[in-house]
């Protein structure tokens, strides 16, 4: 074991630890040691850790430029935060797809919170998580790397490891993880196309996102699969993952999705339509390279019953 692997395993024994740098880090600023030392972790979140202060070099606050020659003894006090504490396991079940020692893939039903927020403190997924793996509370957001919409049904990864998490990250960051959904929009989707529009916080409705100059680039590319009297069924494939943003996207186009109580028409639909009381979007699509064996994996989830029968009325209407 070299120094490098010594101190990481120091490191990962012990949250709240004292790193003394190695000399074969001697020339690098203090944030490249820390990302040499510590690769589980991604940079954002080292960076994150030095602006919080949680990061000292000697007696001071970090300065992540500064350059360390081997010897300086950093503490990193990265006890989990008060927010953090208070999420508990909870024995919520999860339809897990896909599980082995770096990752898990769960089929998330229309419902389920991913992650605790305001208002949702318990009985999420993170919750479920806990409780099936409990190694997960030692990372951050127990693995979770990507996130769906409470009504909004599908796959999602979770990493149950460190270096797995900051790996899918970086996947998710480049881009190269493939989400396909299937959606069901109000109105005759002419064609298949792409919406490449910036996606920002409503300038009014601030609970809402909205299509809006200097917005965070979003694309969207959409398939029609089937049409109906009154509504398309679509394939939606995301180049980016923000908020809201095949929801956001479809409204744009004129072609708000089925059920969205945020989004969705002012009047109210005729049935089958009228009745379904979420929007009609299922994450049924995932794939991505394995962050420890580097294979190629993909998953599908069969759409819920509840879309599967909306479609059913509406194919029966069309006979």
């Amino acid at each position: 074991m070299n120094s490098l692997q010594r101190k990481r395993a120091d490191y990962i024994a012990d949250p709240a630890h004292v790193l003394v740098i190695p000399a074969d880090c001697a020339g690098l600023r203090l944030d490249q040691a820390l990302a040499r030392l510590l690769p589980e972790h991604s940079r954002s979140r080292l960076a994150a850790w030095v602006k919080a202060g949680k990061v000292s070099l000697g007696d001071t606050a970090a300065d992540p430029g500064r350059k360390v020659w081997g010897g300086e003894r950093v503490t990193l006090d990265v006890a989990p935060s008060s927010e953090e504490t208070v999420q508990q396991p909870e024995d919520i079940p999860l339809a897990i797809l896909y599980e082995d020692e770096d990752i898990l893939v769960v089929d998330k039903p229309a419902g389920l919170v991913v992650h605790p927020g305001s208002g949702n403190w318990q009985g999420t997924m993170l919750n479920a998580l806990l409780h099936h793996a409990p190694q997960l509370a030692g990372i951050p957001r127990a693995g979770i790397v990507h996130r769906l919409d409470k009504d909004t049904s599908g796959l999602l990864v979770v990493a149950r490891t460190l270096e797995a998490q900051t790996d899918l990250v970086r996947q998710l960051q480049a881009r190269t993880v493939k989400r396909h959904y299937l959606a069901l929009a109000h109105g005759v989707v002419a064609r298949d196309g792409t919406v490449d529009a910036p996606i920002g916080r409503h300038p009014v409705q601030r609970t809402k996102m909205a299509v809006v100059g200097g917005g965070r680039a979003a694309r969207t590319h959409y398939h029609v699969l089937e049409r109906f009297a009154r509504a398309t069924l679509i394939e939606c494939a995301l180049e980016t993952g923000r908020t809201h943003q095949i929801r956001v996207h479809m409204a744009e186009l004129g072609h708000p999705l089925v059920g969205d109580p945020v989004y969705g028409p002012r009047r109210t639909a005729q049935p089958p339509l009228a009745g379904f009381p979420r929007q009609a979007l299922h994450a049924w699509r995932l794939a991505l390279v394995h962050p420890a064996t580097r294979v190629e994996m993909g998953w599908e989830a069969p759409l819920p019953e509840d879309f599967a029968q909306l479609l059913a009325k509406l194919r029966g209407a069309a006979e």
